[in-house]
C-alpha cells in the first residue's frame, strides 16, 4: 500500500531486448515493468521494434513501449540494433513528453546509452543494470580473435565511461559486480539478483505431476553457441549408470539444427526430445517432471532457468563458469562440472541420476532453500528503493 508521501513515480525503462524476445534480460525487464505497474506506477519501456519500420507505441497490460526503428544483424536470430542517428532524437523527445522520475537503462549499448545522456543533462534520476559481458558478444562477431579482444577491451571501457553517469549501477551476481569494478573501472557496483516468483514453481497442494518413465535431464534456454548444448548431448551418449536417460530441450534458436544433427550422429534420436518454445506453464512442467536440471552454458551472469530449477526444487548439474558456481553447494544442491569435459559432465549427471528419489529430493529442498535468497519481491523492493534515492544493501 502507498503511504502519502510515497507518490507513484514516472519510470521509464530502457531495454535494447523486450518481449517477445526469449532471454533473460528480456525476461527480466518485463518481470520489472510487470511489478512497478503493480505497485502502482506508471511504466514506459523503450526498446526495439522486432520487425522492419518506423517507430510506434503500444499499449501492453504492464507498461506502455515506445518500439524503436531497427535493423536485423546477419550473425544472430532475433537480435536487433538501433543506428543512432535515426533513433537518438526520437528517445530524446519521447523522454521530454514523458517527464520521467527516473530511468532505469538496462545496458550501455545504444538506447541505454541515449537514455543516461538524456537523464543526466535533464538532471533526472537514473539506474543503470548490466546483464552480460561485453565477451557474450563473441559468437555473434565475424572478426579474428585478436580483433574480437579488442572489441570487448574498447566495450568495458564505453561501460565505465556511459554506466558512469548513473546514480545508482547493479547487476545481478557478485563476479559481474567485480569484474565491472576491475575491468570497466567502475567503483560502486552494486550486485542485485534479478530476482524470480519461488512460488511459481512449487507443486501446489494436491496437485501430481506425469513424470516421463525414463530419468530425465532439462535443459531450457536458447540454443546458441554460448549455451554448449552439444555438450550435454554428447555428454548423454557417455552415461553408464543411468544409460536409459532422456534428455527433454525447452528453447529454440540458431542453433537446432546443429544440435539435431549431433543428436543423429550419436544415434540418439530416441533419447532427446526437442520441445522448442513453449509457454510459462508448460515450461512450469517440465521443471517439475524433470530428475535434474543441466546448465552447460559458461557465459551466464545470474541464470534466470537455474533459478527456476532451483526453486522447483530440482537438483541441479552446471558448468564451472562466470557466475554459475555461486549457485551449487557441492553435493549438497548439486554438482559443478568441468566446462568442455563432457564425461565429467556425465559421471555427474550419473552420480544424481544414480540415487534414489529421497536421495534427489534432499539435494532439491536444499536448492529451493538457497534460491529463496532470490525472491523477487526482495529485488523490486531494492529497485523501488533506488527509484526514489534512498540506499540499499546488495543481496
Amino acid at each position: 500500500m502507498l503511504v502519502a508521501e510515497e507518490k507513484p513515480l514516472t519510470i521509464v525503462i530502457a531495454a535494447d531486448t523486450y518481449p517477445p524476445d526469449v532471454n533473460g534480460a528480456a525476461m527480466f525487464c518485463f518481470r520489472l515493468a510487470t511489478a512497478m505497474h503493480a505497485r502502482g506506477h506508471r511504466v514506459h519501456v523503450l526498446a526495439v521494434r522486432g520487425e522492419a519500420g518506423d517507430t510506434f507505441t503500444e499499449v501492453r497490460d504492464e507498461a506502455i513501449v515506445h518500439r524503436l526503428k531497427s535493423h536485423s544483424v546477419p550473425t544472430h536470430e532475433y537480435f536487433r540494433i538501433v543506428f543512432p542517428w535515426e533513433v537518438n532524437r526520437k528517445i530524446d523527445k519521447l523522454l521530454d513528453e514523458i517527464n520521467p522520475d527516473v530511468v532505469h537503462a538496462q545496458s550501455h549499448y545504444m538506447i541505454g546509452q541515449e537514455t543516461l545522456s538524456w537523464a543526466r543533462k535533464n538532471q533526472v534520476r537514473s539506474v543503470a543494470t548490466n546483464h552480460f559481458m561485453p565477451e557474450n558478444l563473441d559468437p555473434f562477431l565475424p572478426f579474428p580473435v585478436w580483433f574480437k579482444k579488442i572489441v570487448a577491451r574498447n566495450s568495458w571501457k564505453d561501460m565505465g565511461k556511459i554506466f558512469g553517469q548513473a546514480d545508482a549501477v547493479t547487476t545481478p551476481t557478485p563476479l559481474a559486480a567485480k569484474a565491472m569494478r576491475e575491468r570497466a573501472k567502475l567503483k560502486n557496483v552494486m550486485p542485485l539478483s534479478n530476482g524470480i516468483e519461488v512460488g511459481n514453481y512449487e507443486l501446489e497442494d494436491g496437485e501430481t505431476i506425469t513424470k516421463n518413465d525414463a530419468p530425465t535431464i532439462l535443459f531450457a534456454g536458447r540454443l546458441a553457441v554460448e549455451k554448449n548444448v552439444n555438450e550435454l548431448i554428447e555428454a548423454l551418449a557417455l552415461m553408464k549408470s543411468v544409460p536409459q536417460a532422456i534428455l527433454e530441450i525447452v528453447g529454440g534458436g540458431e542453433q537446432r539444427k546443429f544440435l539435431e544433427k549431433i543428436v543423429a550422429e550419436h544415434h540418439l534420436g530416441a533419447r532427446v526430445r526437442f520441445l522448442g518454445h513453449v509457454s510459462d506453464e508448460e515450461l512450469r512442467r517440465a521443471y517439475l517432471r524433470c530428475d535434474v536440471f543441466c546448465q552447460p552454458g559458461t557465459a551466464e551472469l545470474q541464470s534466470l532457468v537455474t533459478l527456476e530449477a532451483l526453486s522447483a526444487s530440482k537438483p541441479v548439474v552446471l558448468a564451472n563458469a562466470m557466475a554459475l558456481p555461486h549457485l551449487v553447494d557441492e553435493g549438497v544442491n548439486g554438482y559443478l562440472f568441468r566446462p568442455g569435459d563432457r564425461q565429467d559432465l556425465a559421471d555427474k549427471l550419473d552420480r544424481i541420476l544414480s540415487m534414489d528419489e529421497a536421495g534427489r529430493a534432499k539435494l532439491g529442498a536444499a536448492g529451493h532453500n538457497k534460491v529463496m535468497n532470490h525472491a523477487q519481491d526482495k529485488t523490486m523492493n531494492a529497485f523501488e528503493a533506488l527509484y526514489r534515492g534512498e540506499s540499499i544493501s546488495a543481496h
